[in-house]
């Protein structure tokens, strides 16, 4: 039995609650649906209990910033033990899974058991800013068993994308929720699995609560990243090739958590990169690019200057 323990929580981010009712295979209702996340309970409740549970893994740790945010998802998915300290963790453990999407906190809650070579799953994104960034680098360089990514790589809508109807793909314009900061990295990983990788510069037109980010490839294709604060709007990629056009609003949030969730599974246990490191850093440095082109007034930013 693979034991995980879960690290880190934010407002806005209830992660800690859903994946461990998704890895453990069951959840206390009443106290889900108290948990300040009913759009969580809503799509748990919605599968049918047998397609809850990862075989042979389990949730058995959980820190958070707030004990009592440690001690409620505890009680609410049966995880057996609340850790005072992150660093708890090690010895008891298999691997860790940071479920904070505050970039900045990232390195130092991963470090202690990157060190010591417990595999590390972060929530999106692996970090907000240069300087992490590059110790990542390293981390990936030095063959560390670190993986990250949204959960958007593994949405259901995107895999079943009609590519062959649509041709070579040209544009996207891909609408997302939120700060660019927390959850830029869902629009671009979705944007990645349309258009591949290949990023050169990132500019961002916007405000901090409207950002409107153009994004040029190497190959002159284009896209655009809206990620404006109040919208209702998880995901939607309106899609242009030289064949036809489509749009797609991404929605079945179960299956894209459970996927990502035993993608890092499988990580742990063949020490198999799912995907290759370089994406992860194309799209970190994508995300770092955004802040830095709002930060300089609009300004173009190459990704070969991020983290160089």
């Amino acid at each position: 039995m693979l034991r995980l323990a879960f690290l880190g929580m934010n407002e806005g981010n209830g992660h800690a609650f859903s994946w461990s009712a998704i890895i453990n295979g069951r959840y206390d209702p009443e106290k889900m649906k108290r948990s300040g996340y009913p759009v969580i309970y809503e799509y748990l409740s919605a599968r049918p209990p047998g397609e809850l549970g990862i075989p042979g893994v389990e949730v058995t740790h959980i820190w958070t910033q707030d004990p009592g945010d440690a001690r409620r998802v505890a009680e609410t998915t049966f995880i057996p033990h609340v850790l005072s300290r992150p660093e708890e963790a090690v010895g008891e453990v298999d691997a860790v899974v940071i479920t904070t999407d505050i970039g900045s906190t990232h390195l130092e809650l991963a470090r202690p058991f990157l060190e010591r070579d417990i595999p590390v799953f972060i929530d999106k994104p692996l970090t907000d800013n240069e300087e992490d960034l590059k110790e990542f680098i390293k981390y990936f360089e030095d063959g560390k068993p670190l993986l990250s990514s949204s959960s958007m790589r593994y949405a259901k809508e995107i895999e079943e994308l009609d590519r062959r109807r649509l041709g070579r793909i040209l544009f996207v314009s891909a609408m997302m929720t939120k700060s660019w900061e927390r959850y830029g990295i869902h629009a671009l990983e979705g944007l990645y699995m349309i258009m591949g990788g290949g990023m050169e510069s990132v500019q961002n037109l916007g405000t901090e609560d409207v950002n409107v980010v153009h994004i040029r490839y190497r190959d002159g294709r284009q896209a655009v990243v809206n990620v404006i604060y109040p919208s209702k709007i998880f995901g939607r990629y309106d899609i242009v090739g030289d064949k036809d056009s489509m749009s797609l609003t991404v929605s079945d949030a179960f299956y894209m958590f459970k996927r990502q969730l035993e993608a890092f599974v499988r990580f742990v246990r063949e020490r198999s990169y799912p995907y290759p490191p370089d994406e992860t850093v194309e799209l970190t440095r994508a995300v770092v690019a955004g802040i830095i082109s709002k930060r300089r007034g609009e300004e173009k930013v190459d990704l070969g200057e991020v983290a160089a």
